[in-house]
């Protein structure tokens, strides 16, 4: 009997079972964010540093630095993955060549600058997620949608509005919905003289985003939230109170997003999934690890990471209620390594959610002993055998089977990038 097997049995007698967990899971997306790919750069400006409360750390050799370069990084992480994935494109990857005109700016771009990112999601059965890019660009002052500067706002919403056009055509070339993510680190480094006004301007430019056409079953647009950033320490124009009020008034239009860096170090988000679906019909993740603050390490197999999948399928979200995402990036690794960690672990974490028995009637039958030892007694179920039969049937490498195919790309492909 293989291993898989016994494990099997074992599952099957406190009421799992690990079959229907597989097949489960093998249709749960989960974008994969392209910017871990070169450190948050993208193709549009001609920057050497990130600004808007965004750091990417470390100079680990190997960037891609064309979008021809990109795109073979994450094929080859697709490769390495399990499940059925989306891409998860930020707008200042546009892709501009003759064929399209050549650059503009980001309150001109267009659906064609995003045609290769098509071409290339269509041959590998991919759905994209899309992302306004409100950052690392001259058009900051420092602020964007909540600027008092009319005409800063204006370029910024016309970006914004560009992006829900081209978030339309990516759902419709693909056939699947787009999840639009509006987040911008607009924030003041010290106390302001004015908290109101920056976010009264920062609802009306997202009113008037939002203005633009779009068919809301194809396009979802997101407003996150966070907490604080560099350079914006004292105060968030997009608060978590500002941003799920606005989804909540909004609601048909718009949904909430929660990355789980853009917290208190207290709070976390798992808790909070639930909360939110009580009230949304549909909500967005972002999944990452923050170290104190949101510092976007790669994500773990953590304790936050497998609460954050419990409650997306106790709360019944792998049927579309819930958008899951990846966001992180560093610089100090193998960035190839560090995509396929994450993405991996993502999917750990929702597999051994669907390995969990529903233990509802003892926490309502107040048998917290029992519960509280059946939830411990998992911990030393075969987990690890049923990761690596999903990996199977997902036609992936399993544990231990990987990393050499990294080296080796690193070797042959990313060594001779020259930076």
């Amino acid at each position: 009997m293989s291993r898989y097997q016994d494990a099997k049995e074992m599952y099957a007698k406190i009421g799992v079972d690990t079959d229907k967990a597989i097949e489960t899971l093998k249709l749960v997306p989960v974008a994969l964010h392209c910017w871990q790919g070169d450190d948050v750069r993208g193709f549009d400006q001609k920057v050497d540093s990130l600004s808007g409360g965004i750091q990417t750390t470390g100079n680990y050799p190997g960037r891609a630095t064309t979008p021809e370069e990109l795109m073979a990084d994450i094929d080859t992480v697709l490769k390495l993955c399990p499940g059925t994935k989306k891409l998860n494109l930020h707008a200042c990857y546009a892709i501009f060549d003759d064929e399209n005109g050549g650059w503009v700016d980001r309150d001109k771009i267009e659906p064609k600058h995003f045609k290769k990112w098509v071409d290339f999601c269509k041959e590998r059965g991919l759905g994209c997620d899309f992302n306004p890019t409100f950052f690392s660009h001259p058009m900051c002052d420092p602020l964007t949608l909540a600027s008092p500067n009319e005409k800063t706002r204006k370029f910024w919403i016309d970006h914004g509005k560009a992006c829900i056009r081209i978030s339309q055509y990516l759902a419709e070339e693909l056939g699947q919905p787009c999840v639009m993510n509006i987040w911008t680190g607009d924030g003041f480094k010290d106390i302001p003289a004015d908290r109101m006004g920056p976010r009264v301007r920062y609802r009306e430019s997202i009113d008037e985003i939002l203005s633009e056409p779009y068919d809301f079953n194809k396009v979802k647009p997101c407003v996150e939230s966070k907490v604080f950033g560099i350079g914006v320490e004292a105060y968030t124009v997009g608060s978590a109170e500002f941003s799920l009020s606005y989804a909540a008034a909004n609601m048909g239009k718009c949904i909430p997003l929660m990355d789980n860096g853009h917290y208190h170090p207290t709070e976390v988000v798992s808790d909070k999934i639930p909360a939110l679906l009580a009230f949304f019909p549909e909500i967005a993740l972002h999944i990452t690890r923050p170290i104190r603050w949101d510092s976007d390490h790669v994500v773990l197999l953590d304790d936050e990471t497998k609460e954050i999948c419990k409650e997306i399928v106790r709360c019944d979200g792998l049927d579309g209620r819930v958008k899951i995402a990846l966001d992180y990036f560093d610089a100090s690794i193998n960035r190839i390594s560090a995509w396929t960690v994450g993405f991996r672990n993502v999917q750990k974490a929702l597999l051994s959610a669907l390995l969990t028995p529903d233990m509802t009637e003892m926490q309502n039958e107040n048998r917290w002993t029992e519960l509280m030892v059946r939830a411990e007694e998992l911990k030393t179920m075969p987990f690890g055998d049923v990761w690596n039969e999903y990996c199977k049937k997902c036609g992936a490498p399993a544990d231990g089977e990987w990393f050499e195919t990294v080296e080796k790309y690193e070797k042959d492909v990313l060594s001779k990038r020259g930076n």
